[in-house]
């Protein structure tokens, strides 16, 4: 899993890194779409869909769509360990198809704002699942920043607003993550050995959830991160959402490019 140093929420200041670039952006008045892809390079059928979801920003705007990869680990067993895949995903995937009903999972498997959606291959069914998600006002906001210190330590920050005191009423959590793209893989066992795969919008940083005030209908996340070495810093972004605990609906989402200090 990847390492986290610490993690502050509402309220606590981060120190400020020294010599840092610095990048912000606000989320829009309409819904983002979140897309979720479990996926793992120990399945031979997920490929297709990693390169499905790579392809994404070629078809959609940032304002309309926030992917994430998140490799699930229950692959595992067949002899390939997924570099990428950890507990906390697969769990979280378990979670959700739990609330949709269904008591397995598999891979792979792609969900639209927390609901599942298994026409992702179809284009024309996608966009317009898409469209129907960006054509709802936002019932929140979110402000993203991230800075870069050059002895590779990141602090990104998310600051979240529920405007609607009716929004309040459910159990609202903030979520903060820090992604990579353009990542490979040699797989040498398992269902795709001798392959060569390629990854985009991997989950390297999952955050715990931060609860939104019932009364102020705000909260904050923010998290200092050590970049490793094996991180391409350039190509490094960072996303926030707001879900309900309960019910698995998304709020709103947002994404962008981290800012780096040198090239990757």
């Amino acid at each position: 899993m990847s390492p986290l140093i610490c993690a502050a929420l509402a309220g606590f200041a981060l120190p400020m890194l020294a010599q840092a670039a610095t990048c912000t952006r606000q989320s829009p008045a309409h819904t983002i779409a979140l897309i979720e892809l479990y996926t793992s390079e120990g399945c031979s059928s997920c490929p297709p869909a990693d390169r499905w979801l790579g392809e994404l920003p070629r078809r959609f705007a940032a304002d309309q769509v926030v992917p994430l990869a998140l490799h699930v680990d229950y692959w595992d067993y067949l002899g390939w360990r997924d570099p990428f895949a950890a507990p906390q995903f697969t769990e979280r995937q378990r979670e959700l198809s739990r609330s949709g009903g269904r008591n397995f999972v598999y891979t792979p498997a792609v969900f639209a704002g927390m609901k599942e959606f298994r026409g992702w291959s179809d284009r024309d069914g996608f966009a317009q699942r898409v469209r129907s998600i960006n054509g709802q006002p936002a019932r929140a906001d979110i402000a993203l920043e991230f800075a870069e210190a050059q002895a590779g330590a990141a602090a990104i920050t998310a600051r979240f607003s529920v405007p609607a005191i009716a929004d309040r009423a459910a159990e609202l959590e903030g979520i903060l993550v820090l992604y990579e793209n353009r990542l490979t893989s040699e797989i040498r066992a398992g269902e795709n050995r001798g392959e060569t795969l390629h990854h985009d919008f991997v989950v390297r940083y999952w955050s715990d959830p931060v609860a939104i005030d019932a009364r102020t209908g705000r909260a904050e996340l923010s998290a200092k991160i050590d970049l490793p070495a094996r991180w391409n810093r350039a190509r490094l972004g960072v996303a926030a959402f707001v879900q309900t605990a309960q019910s698995g609906v998304v709020l709103q989402a947002v994404a962008m490019p981290g800012c780096t200090g040198s090239p990757g």
